[in-house]
């Protein structure tokens, strides 16, 4: 099995954590508020973490270039605004249909990584990320009275545009940090990988608490005054982002991405098994198709 396999499928599972203990913070503190505390308390980790690489693994502080810069800022910034645009959705009416099509995040990434590295995709593999796609669609809109194709009528609406502006900042995240972490050069691709994801998470943390200094007065406090949770958070969120961003570094980024779509499966199994959540027919189908698709995409 390839390395980047086993790296995804855990970045996907700690992900899924980092979610659920946000949902908690939710209670206590605005979306921003609870979004930030995975920066604040993931930057400093990350930054033990390269330190630690380069003290106990022996591996060189890469030293900055222009490309690196300008990529790994872009993938910042488009991080921050596609995940804006996606809270965004839920204040829409129809806001299911900007989700399903935020979950065009894969093939928008495929995209950008043939236009922007040259990262090329096989036949079998984009098949993969359709299939899996459909699944993802259909698993967004099971509780949508509309079938899914009839998303196709409602393509220029508003919470369309939204959600593909979304999937589309998404998609140019992955691709800039992999392009980042490839512009550091050398074969060490866990200090690539680590280094990337210190420099992100502190530009993420200084841009988004000026952000909420100015605009949500009162949120760092509240959100430090939560700690004891946030730190998980953190925690799992960094976890998770070594991950994706290792993952990133040594495969194209298309592919992780849609690998990564088994937190999906992670959730909908959570949702019977400790929930006892009753499935309907499109999901079980939804999950079907995604797993389908992932086990297409690991023989691609």
């Amino acid at each position: 099995m390839e390395l980047w396999i086993p790296i995804t499928i855990a970045a996907a599972f700690f992900q899924n954590l980092r979610s659920a203990l946000q949902k908690h913070l939710k209670g206590h503190l605005s979306t921003s508020g609870a979004t930030f505390a995975r920066f604040l308390f993931a930057a400093p980790l990350a930054a033990l973490y390269v330190a630690g690489l380069h003290q106990f693994g022996g591996f060189a502080l890469p030293h900055f270039n222009a490309d690196f810069v300008t990529f790994f800022v872009i993938g910042g910034i488009a991080q921050i605004v596609a995940t804006a645009l996606l809270v965004s959705l839920f204040s829409l009416r129809n806001f299911a249909v900007g989700t399903a099509y935020s979950k065009t995040e894969t093939v928008q990434t495929a995209i950008f990584g043939i236009v922007i590295l040259g990262d090329t995709v096989s036949l079998v593999a984009a098949l993969a990320i359709v299939i899996s796609l459909a699944g993802v669609i259909a698993l967004s809109t099971a509780k949508m009275m509309a079938r899914p194709w009839a998303l196709v009528s409602q393509l220029t609406s508003r919470p369309a545009l939204v959600g593909m502006a979304s999937g589309a900042g998404f998609g140019v995240s992955a691709v800039a940090y992999r392009a980042a972490a490839l512009s550091l050069g050398g074969d060490a691709f866990w200090m690539q990988a680590g280094f990337t994801l210190a420099c992100v998470l502190v530009f993420q943390t200084i841009l988004m608490g000026a952000y909420l200094r100015l605009r949500e007065p009162g949120q760092i406090t509240a959100l430090i005054g939560q700690w004891r949770v946030a730190v998980w958070v953190g925690v799992s969120g960094m976890l998770a982002s070594v991950g994706w961003f290792t993952a990133m570094t040594i495969q194209n980024a298309a592919y992780v991405r849609a690998l990564g779509q088994v937190e999906l499966v992670f959730t909908f199994i959570a949702s019977i098994a400790f929930f006892r959540e009753q499935t309907t027919l499109r999901e079980f189908a939804g999950i079907l198709l995604i797993v389908g698709g992932l086990i297409l995409l690991l023989f691609a």
